[in-house]
């Protein structure tokens, strides 16, 4: 008889009201101590262990929980410090955190996506290191969790082969080897759990569901079988997420106690049906969506769990979600606001594990016995679906999807019009939205302000940041998007289809969080969103202002988007409103657009025979948005932590006049691709790291252009921060641009100078 349990894999660290945020932010200002930041984050660590006993769940991650990022987490027990910063004590909290947001004289390491998710992770750097395990983690928070509140928790730990593969610093052919110097602080780890009692051990190998080489599946395999052969009273369950495991045949015949798979965004039910499951293993079955917010219908969910248990025949079955859920907010409780038809069709973390918890108990009892609520999950649906989100289909049919100049007459008409100078200076967007900007917002918010109250504030704002753009003598504007909250949640305050959460934070990276918006239904534009502020600050000068907007793709890979909705049609629709966007700011004398595609690269799919179908839509979406522009109308684009060498023919593709990509903390890496890239139309690669609070050298500057200006023309390179500033300081803001600036003017004396030459 197969015996049923509840799982989770992981739990959002940032707590119902962000108290993780606000004490981490606390100790960086030092208005708080280390000891008092590690008292109020265990009682909120501790809060989050408990919540999950109450709801019943059988295996409780641990170790999931972090003061940064789980990556840097693990790269700093194992003594992976880099090069820069291993003067410091690797034991102390102030190296931890230099390492993720660098210091005065180091740059914080590189930050990328972790998977296709928006979640960042820290990027460890093999080179210089000597890897030794300084503390087990694992192991500590397994004891915290049995002594302060008897749970046998389920260490969570980052697999090997996932960790080397996210790492930097190394060749290809070094991969073994550095595998190889790995394992044995595995093994310790491991053998150091069992000894405590731990029952279970959660590997997470997320690596699994891209496309690996023969010669790194025999790596995979050569890593589990050792862990066969020395470690010994503990299971060990290898997870994974976000794809269908390739090359499932040999992965299940790895020698380990349990396989996590992920039944919503992989299509593992039909691999099951067609090679099975070993009779001998635990299946942990991820049905429940950790991405995403949307009700499950648990009848489906039922069903599907079913036939899982009927294909594979599994000694233990596991209920679990898809992923871990730090990927979605903490609780919809809190949710007053929201409309009722949305709020009930909803399911943050809590309700994900009340989820799980009934659908384990249907498994064990009967559906019958929790029959209340799939009739519930089931009604909540069928109300959205027949809600005016709903209301019509809009069909993304328009064919005008390409400039009607190519873009080496658009670029002669723009420096006509614009006029701008050599190596043109700017920044991406936003601006520095200090305490008083929120604390405004949230009286407008409240009704403590009028609408006229807010907007005067907003334009003061506005002025005082023309005057600062135009004193530090930037070439190109922004009006510094004070009236905006986030770079999607604005827009999806402003379109049809879409509704914004109070409290539904996300963590992004670092401290930073955000409110994805809920793309509940057809999108629409109904009115202009961004041309009142934009005008107004074009009003304030003479030099060109910057119209800001964030494209189609972002706006989808940032939104949580209901599954029962066709992404690629949604996206057009998207595409097809920021049009009508995009041409009243034109009408209104905007002259510079700037569609901001962050998020293309990240929502790739981990298999890459799926990426021409992705790539296509999306280009055909940000087209949608800028094609039908006047030749002398430029187009920008934005984009976060791209290889752009995987992505190159898309962005090539988007057709976009100018490309800053952000590239700060890999800049001569990025740099490097454009040796082998022949790309022709103007770019901006950050040139600081926006992420950190340093402040950037005039030398620093200089060589980072420099480097890029081996390679790329000197006519198509922009200069600019790596991406937006909205979350810094104004001090340190300024300081910055004002050496940029300096660097640029520099740069561009030494290259006329040589040109009259």
């Amino acid at each position: 008889m197969t015996t049923i349990l509840s799982s989770n894999l992981g739990y959002p660290r940032i707590g119902k009201n962000r108290e993780w945020k606000r004490a981490i932010e606390a100790y960086w200002q030092g208005d708080i101590t280390e000891k008092t930041l590690k008292e109020q984050t265990q009682k909120l660590r501790l809060q989050n262990l408990q919540k999950q006993k109450e709801q019943g769940i059988d295996l409780i991650p641990v170790g999931d929980f972090s003061l940064y990022d789980h990556v840097l987490d693990t790269a700093v027990s194992f003594n992976i410090i880099p090069k820069r910063f291993q003067d410091h004590n690797p034991a102390e909290l102030s190296t931890y955190f230099a390492i993720a947001r660098g210091e005065k004289d180091a740059v914080a390491a590189e930050m990328t996506k972790w998977f296709n998710t928006n979640y960042h992770y820290i990027v460890p750097e093999l080179n210089d290191t000597k890897p030794k395990l300084l503390e087990n983690r694992a192991l500590y928070y397994y004891q915290e969790a049995k002594e302060e509140l008897g749970i046998d928790g389920k260490p969570v730990i980052i697999g090997p082969v996932t960790f080397v593969k996210l790492a930097k610093g190394y060749e290809e052919t070094e991969l073994e080897a550095w595998v190889d110097r790995l394992l044995p602080l595995y093994e310790q780890i491991l053998s150091e759990l069992a000894e405590a009692g731990a029952s279970w051990v959660q590997i997470d190998e997320p690596v699994l569901g891209t496309n690996l080489s023969e010669k790194e599946l025999k790596l995979v395999e050569k890593v589990y079988q050792n862990f066969d052969n020395k470690i010994s009273g503990i299971q060990l369950i290898l997870q994974t997420y976000f794809e269908t495991v390739q090359h499932y045949q040999r992965i299940i015949k790895l020698p380990v106690d349990g396989f996590g798979l992920d039944f919503v965004h992989g299509d593992h039910l039909s691999l099951i049906q067609k090679y099975g499951f070993p009779a001998d293993k635990v299946l942990g079955a991820g049905i429940i969506n950790g991405r995403n917010v949307w009700r499950a219908n648990l009848e489906n969910k039922f069903q599907l769990l079913a036939d899982i248990e009927e294909a594979a025949n599994p000694k233990t079955i596991i209920v679990q979600g898809s992923s871990s859920l730090v990927h979605v907010p903490v609780t919809k409780n809190t949710e007053e606001k929201l409309d009722t038809v949305v709020k009930d069709g909803l399911s943050f973390a809590d309700e994900k594990l009340t989820e799980i918890k009934v659908l384990t108990t249907a498994l064990k009892e009967g559906q019958e016995s929790v029959s209340d609520a799939f009739t519930a999950s089931v009604h909540a649906i069928e109300r959205l679906d027949q809600s005016d989100y709903r209301n019509q289909t809009v069909e993304a049919t328009a064919e005008n999807i390409k400039r009607e100049v190519p873009f080496e007459q658009r670029k002669k008409r723009q420096q006509a019009h614009l006029n701008l100078p050599l190596l043109p200076t700017t920044t991406i967007g936003s601006l520095p939205q200090t305490l008083e900007v929120k604390r405004t917002r949230t009286k407008w918010r409240k009704g403590e302000l009028t609408d006229d109250q807010y907007n005067q504030f907003v334009q003061s704002e506005t002025r005082k940041w023309i005057q600062i753009q135009e004193d530090l003598e930037l070439d190109v504007l922004v009006h510094g998007e004070f009236e905006r909250t986030d770079m999607v949640e604005y827009f999806g305050e402003k379109l049809k289809g879409f509704a914004v959460t109070e409290f539904g934070w996300v963590q992004s990276y670092g401290s930073r969080c955000v409110k994805p918006p809920l793309l509940a239904g057809n999108v629409e534009w109904e009115h202009p969103i961004t041309v009142k502020e934009i005008a107004y600050a074009q009003s304030l000068t003479d030099k060109p202002v910057k119209g800001m907007l964030t494209g189609p793709v972002t706006i989808l890979n940032w939104s949580f988007v209901h599954e029962e909705l066709p992404r690629f049609t949604v996206q057009d629709q998207i595409g097809l409103a920021l049009e009508k966007e995009v041409l009243a700011l034109e009408d209104a004398g905007v002259s510079i657009i700037q569609v901001d595609e962050p998020a293309l690269r990240e929502g790739l799919p981990l298999d890459r025979l799926k990426w021409p179908a992705y790539f296509d839509a999306a280009v055909r979406a940000f087209r949608l948005a800028t094609s039908t522009v006047k030749p002398e109308t430029q187009i920008h684009t934005h984009m976060c932590y791209s290889e752009f060498g995987e992505i190159y023919e898309a962005i090539d593709g988007l057709d976009a006049d100018v490309i800053s990509i952000e590239t700060s903390r890999s800049h001569g890496e990025m740099v490097e691709t454009f040796e082998i890239n022949d790309y022709k139309k103007d770019i901006g690669l950050g040139v600081y790291d926006i992420h950190s609070p340093r402040v950037p050298s005039i030398e620093e500057l200089e060589a980072n252009i420099n480097r890029a200006l081996e390679t790329i023309d000197v006519e198509q390179f922009w200069i600019n921060p790596d991406c937006g500033l909205k979350t810094r300081k104004e001090p340190e803001t300024i300081a910055a641009l004002k050496k940029m600036v300096e660097a640029a003017k520099l740069t561009r004396e030494k290259y006329i100078s040589i040109n009259q030459k």
